[in-house]
């Protein structure tokens, strides 16, 4: 039997509660498990100590018997101190498409062209100013 340690989601519509179960993997999400082994609410403050409850002595039983945690379980567990930090895979998925890059970078370009344009005619202007007052006479 291929065990996992998972979230099966309670609560009701916008108001999310979960119960920390380790559960067949066949089964359903809020189907069927085996036990319950805590509860994580993410309504509250991240450093509330009721965000997240967990029977540690059943998890490290079921993690000795084969279970396999889910990544945001393996999460909590990591932050419990049960499991050592494994290295993930830093995806590039925050960065911006390309055509987002390319107005990007156009846009800078044309910042930087109109700040060149407003520092150049500051400097030549009080050279054309007595050039023009010569030719006004």
């Amino acid at each position: 039997m291929a065990m996992k340690i998972r979230l099966a989601r309670g609560g009701s519509k916008k108001r999310p509660f979960y119960r920390i179960v380790a559960a067949d993997s066949r089964m359903p999400r809020d189907g069927r498990y085996i036990e319950k082994l805590g509860t994580y609410n993410p309504l509250l403050a991240k450093d509330n100590e009721e965000r997240v409850k967990m029977n540690i002595e059943r998890v490290q039983y079921w993690l000795g018997e084969g279970a396999q945690p889910t990544d945001r379980i393996a999460r909590m567990l990591e932050a419990a101190g049960v499991m050592e930090k494994k290295e993930r895979a830093n995806l590039k998925k925050g960065e911006p498409g390309k055509k987002a890059q390319e107005r990007a970078e156009e846009k800078a370009a044309k910042v930087a062209a109109a700040a060149e344009a407003a520092a150049a005619p500051a400097e030549e202007a009080p050279a054309e100013a007595p050039a023009e007052e010569a030719a006004a006479e």
